[in-house]
C-alpha cells in the first residue's frame, strides 16, 4: 500500500515538474493501473469461488463416505458379533450331538451283545429240547411197539422208567447218549417240580432223581408222554418268547438307528453351519479392517481439506483487502490529480 501511495505520488510530481505529459496522461496510467488492479481482484475472486466450491464439495462427499463408512463398520461388527455367537452355538450343539451319536452307539452296541447272547442261549436250549423231544418220541415208539408184545416184550420186566430205559439201551433200540440225554431231561424236571411244591418233605428234596420217575412206574408210556408234553410246552415257551426278544430288539435296534441317523444329519448340518458362520466372519472382517483403513483415511483427508481451504480463504481475504487498501489509494491520488 505504502509502495503504491509512493509509486503514485512520484509519478505526479514527475508528470508536473517535466511538464511533457498532460494531465490526462497521468490520469490514464492510473485509470489502468485500477483497471488491472480491478481484473486482477475478479480473476482472483473466480479462482477462490471455484475452490471454495470444490472445498465444499470435496467436504460433502468426504462426509458422505465417512458417515457410510461409519455404518458400516457398526455393521460388520454386528455381523462378527453375531458369527461369533453363531459359530459358539453351533460347536456346543457339534459337541453334544456327538456325545449323544457315541452314547447311541454303545447302547445298540450293548443291546446287540446281550440280544446276541440271548440269541445263542435260546439256540443251544432249543437245540436240547429238539433232541429230547427226538429222543422221547423215539422212546415212547419203542415201549408202545414192545408193550403190544404183550408176555413176549422184553420190557415184561422193568417195573420203572430207568429200568424200561436200561433194557432198551441194552436191546439197542435205544442208545446211551439218547438214553443218559432223558435221564438227564427227567431229573431236571423232577427238580422243576419239587422247587415249585413247597410241601414236599427234605428227603424228597435232596433226591429227585430215581425215586421221583420210578414212582411213576406204574405206566411208562404215559410218564414218557407227560415228559414230552413238558418238553414240547417248554420249546414253545421258549420260541415264544425268543420272537418276543427278536421283536423288541428290532424295535429298539431301529429306535438307535433312527436316533444315530437323524443325530448324523444334525450334525453334518451343523457342521455346514459351522463353516459356513466361520466363512462369513472371516470375510467380515476383513471388509472391517478395509473399511476402517478407508475410513480413517477419509477422516484424515477431511481434516486436511479443512485446513488447506481455512488457509485458502485466509489468504484470498487478505489479498482482497489489499487489492482495496490499493484501489482506495488510486482514488486518492485521482482527487489530487
Amino acid at each position: 500500500m505504502k509502495f503504491m501511495q509512493v509509486f503514485l505520488a512520484s509519478l505526479v510530481a514527475t508528470s508536473q515538474a517535466a511538464e511533457i505529459s498532460p494531465i490526462g496522461k497521468v490520469l490514464q496510467l492510473i485509470s489502468d493501473l485500477q483497471a488491472k488492479i480491478l481484473s486482477e481482484g475478479e480473476g482472483a475472486q473466480k479462482v477462490y469461488s471455484e475452490y471454495s466450491e470444490w472445498c465444499e464439495d470435496r467436504s460433502r462427499d468426504l462426509g458422505h463416505s465417512i458417515k457410510t463408512a461409519t455404518s458400516e463398520v457398526e455393521s460388520l461388527k454386528a455381523n462378527i458379533a453375531e458369527e461369533t455367537s453363531t459359530s459358539s452355538a453351533l460347536g456346543s450343539k457339534i459337541e453334544d450331538l456327538a456325545g449323544d451319536i457315541a452314547t447311541d452307539e454303545a447302547d445298540l452296541k450293548a443291546a446287540t451283545e446281550i440280544r446276541d447272547k440271548e440269541h445263542s442261549d435260546f439256540a443251544t436250549e432249543e437245540s436240547e429240547l429238539t433232541e429230547i423231544i427226538s429222543t422221547l418220541e423215539r422212546a415212547v415208539a419203542i415201549l408202545e411197539r414192545e408193550m403190544a408184545k404183550g408176555g413176549a416184550s422184553m420190557l415184561q420186566n422193568a417195573g420203572s422208567l430207568a429200568k424200561a430205559l436200561s433194557v432198551m439201551v441194552q436191546a439197542s433200540s435205544l442208545s446211551s447218549a439218547d438214553a443218559s440225554r432223558l435221564t438227564a431231561f427227567v431229573q431236571s424236571q423232577a427238580s422243576s417240580d419239587e422247587a415249585t411244591d413247597a410241601a414236599e418233605d427234605d428227603t424228597a428234596l435232596g433226591a429227585p432223581a430215581a425215586a421221583v420217575y420210578e414212582s411213576q412206574s406204574g405206566n411208562i408210556v404215559e410218564t414218557l408222554q407227560g415228559l414230552l408234553d413238558k418238553a414240547e410246552a417248554q420249546l414253545g415257551d421258549i420260541r415264544k418268547t425268543e420272537t418276543t426278544n427278536t421283536q423288541n430288539f428290532e424295535m429298539l435296534q431301529q429306535s438307535i438307528k433312527d436316533e444315530i441317523k437323524f443325530g448324523n444329519k444334525d450334525m453334518g448340518e451343523a457342521k455346514k453351519g459351522l463353516a459356513g458362520s466361520g466363512e462369513a466372519k472371516a470375510t467380515a472382517e476383513g471388509e472391517l479392517e478395509s473399511t476402517s483403513k478407508d475410513l480413517a483415511a477419509d477422516t484424515e483427508a477431511k481434516g486436511e481439506l479443512h485446513q488447506a481451504c481455512m488457509t485458502k480463504a485466509e489468504d484470498f481475504e487478505a489479498e482482497t483487502k489489499s487489492r482495496g487498501e490499493e484501489l482506495k489509494a488510486i482514488a486518492e491520488a485521482k482527487k489530487v490529480i
